[in-house]
């Protein structure tokens, strides 16, 4: 297992240094506890101070989490890390809730190992075990509803990943020294009971207004909705649908998402994905510092030092999205993605007028008829495109999985009948959370760099590795109107 520079992390929580929230937590040794490198409480001294990489490292050390700073909300790392392929797609998946119903052999036979070798891998990297992680990450979450929400303590349970309240109760007691109901408290972020609240923290700063500007352009019709401050859309996951609204939070460098208490049971998923939508596990320090050497993107960067690369909340959605997108303007594709929907998505009740559907499952357009497609008002070749990618996914011969081998998830898609590299690049950004994406071909990006060549513009941004998704955002925001799709 990595250790940690004890004198760079001492320092880092002195000047409660925002760049390192996440990265790295503080145990205490006189009290107990441990916390973010940014919480407001008194700095103990050095010879007190023990650091982990992560939460539940600092907990399998028995330490409890802090309930000023609560280590629950810190963002986690940025796409670019040195973590095996392997341990992060393990994490990946026990964040979003894999082994609150599955069990670590199915995750292992997911991955391609045997339980075995992925509980060495992980104790070895992160110096837990795939069931401590679970263990607390469901514990987090719980702590999360429990500050947070006015939702009833069985209800929390569940919706944490628990399948015995008894179980609930005894780990939390084992966990935190004190029995649920004792950290329940009244919350001023609670909007009622059709609804519960998740905060999401980043590390700021976070172009919101530009995020929105953004998403406000390509808004699916019936699946999503842009108003001047929030966010909006329609959510199908395992099994149960709903509805969330994002925010950002005025008092503090972080998003507030509204969610449907129909989607109690997978909020551990919807925090992944929201998380993974907005970037909010991005270093924009770090990204900035080695984009701002470039004279063309320095403006871009001191203009909008926040800007994020937008993700997907459901990554088949991204990709239907970019194959309408192709060789058409944004509003085109939108009109054609609001087209789709309304054909072949379900419809959904909720309280916003602007959300009435779902965005239709692989499944649903792999069974549609290439006539059936074509009347959206798509050429015959990209009727079957989308037809071809629907019945891959279907199939499972392609995975738009972000811890998957990138380029060779890429190549896989470029296969494919009407996938072009532009494609592939978008989807891998975006659905695949690559950093390092660049769609090099891009009419836009070629007009920001001042008319170039695909040619030539691949070859300026290598100046810009690892984080030329990033350099492709700052371009297209630099224009006028965005070119992306």
């Amino acid at each position: 297992m990595r250790t940690l520079e004890n004198e760079t992390c001492y320092r880092a929580l002195t000047a409660r240094d925002r760049r390192f929230d996440g990265l790295f937590f503080v145990g205490v040794s006189t009290t107990g506890i441990y916390c973010r490198p940014v919480c407001t409480a008194r700095t103990p001294r050095q010879e007190r101070c023990a650091f982990y990489r992560t939460a539940a490292e600092a907990e399998h050390a028995g330490f409890r989490a802090c309930l000023l700073c609560r280590p629950e909300l810190a963002p986690g790392r940025a796409p670019v890390d040195s973590v095996p392929r392997l341990v992060a797609a393990a994490v990946s998946r026990i964040e979003g809730g894999f082994l609150n119903e599955s069990s670590l052999d199915e995750l292992a036979a997911e991955l391609g190992v045997t339980s075995r070798h992925l509980r060495r891998a992980m104790e070895a990297e992160l110096g837990v075990s795939p069931v401590e992680l679970a263990q607390s990450r469901r514990l987090a979450l719980a702590k999360q509803l429990l500050q947070d929400t006015a939702l009833p303590l069985a209800e929390v349970a569940f919706a944490s990943g628990f399948q015995s309240v008894r179980r609930f109760n005894a780990l939390f007691q084992e966990r935190f020294g004190r029995p649920p109901s004792e950290l329940r408290r009244a919350s001023d972020e609670a909007v009622g009971s059709r609804s519960l609240v998740l905060r999401l923290d980043y590390r700021p700063p976070l172009d919101w207004e530009q995020l929105l500007l953004y998403l406000r352009g390509r808004a699916i019709p019936g699946v999503e909705h842009v108003g001047d401050c929030e966010y909006r859309r329609t959510v199908r996951l395992g099994g149960k649908t709903g509805w969330l609204v994002v925010r950002k939070d005025p008092k503090r460098p972080a998003l507030l998402a509204e969610v449907s208490l129909s989607l109690a049971g997978v909020l551990m998923q919807v925090a992944t994905r929201l998380r993974a939508l907005f970037d909010l596990d991005a270093q924009p320090e770090v990204i900035s510092e080695c984009l701002g050497r470039d004279a063309l993107l320095a403006k871009c960067v001191q203009a909008h030092p926040g800007l994020r690369v937008l993700g997907a909340f459901e990554p088949f959605e991204l990709m239907v999205r970019a194959i309408l997108g192709q060789q058409v303007t944004v509003r085109g594709a939108t009109t054609l993605s609001g087209r789709l929907v309304a054909r072949f998505g379900e419809p959904v009740d909720g309280p916003h007028a602007e959300l009435s559907r779902l965005f239709p499952l692989p499944e649903t357009l792999a069974a549609a008829s290439e006539d059936d497609v074509a009347a959206l008002g798509l050429p015959g070749a990209r009727a079957r495109c989308l037809l071809g990618v629907a019945r891959a996914v279907a199939e499972g011969s392609v995975r738009l999985d972000r811890h998957a081998d990138v380029e060779g998830m890429m190549a896989a898609l470029e296969a494919l009948p009407g996938i072009g590299a532009w494609t592939a690049h978008y989807v891998a950004m975006r659905a695949l959370r690559w950093p390092d994406a660049f769609p090099a071909s891009d009419l836009g990006i070629r007009k920001a760099l001042g008319g170039v060549t695909a040619k030539e513009a691949g070859a300026r941004a290598e100046a810009w590795r690892p984080w030329r998704s990033y350099a492709a955002i700052h371009l297209w925001t630099s224009l006028s109107e965005g070119a992306g799709g």
